[in-house]
């Protein structure tokens, strides 16, 4: 099984992004996928997921300037970033099948990460 992140990139603030992770190995189409994010010097932390009918969740900081989202056919879940701020830099993780919260670091399956920099 493997996840594989894309879109990472350089952005000046209030500019857009969009990621995307594609699963390889198995079907996630019944399991919640999420992302996650580690800034140099932090704890690796939730920034949004998405269950398998739909539902989404996201941390306070993204809420309305992130949208989470999935095409099943293709494996794949997207991120959607939007007036990106600064403090949005960091390492963006995809994520698929928690045994625990979807909010939780608790997923069996991670991918490698892609930067992405926001700057001033």
């Amino acid at each position: 099984v493997q996840l594989v992140e894309s879109g990472g990139g350089l952005v000046q603030a209030g500019g857009s992004l969009r990621l995307s992770c594609v699963a390889s190995g198995r079907t996630f189409s019944s399991s919640a996928m999420g992302w996650f994010r580690q800034a140099p010097g932090k704890e690796r932390e939730f920034v949004a997921a998405i269950r398998s009918g739909g539902r989404t969740y996201y941390a306070d900081s993204v809420k309305g300037r992130f949208t989470i989202s999935r095409d099943n056919a293709k494996n794949t879940v997207y991120l959607q970033m939007s007036s990106l701020k600064p403090e949005d830099t960091a390492v963006y993780y995809c994520a698929a099948d928690p045994f625990s919260g979807v909010r939780s670091n608790h997923y069996n399956y991670w991918g490698q990460g892609t930067q992405v920099t926001v700057s001033s």
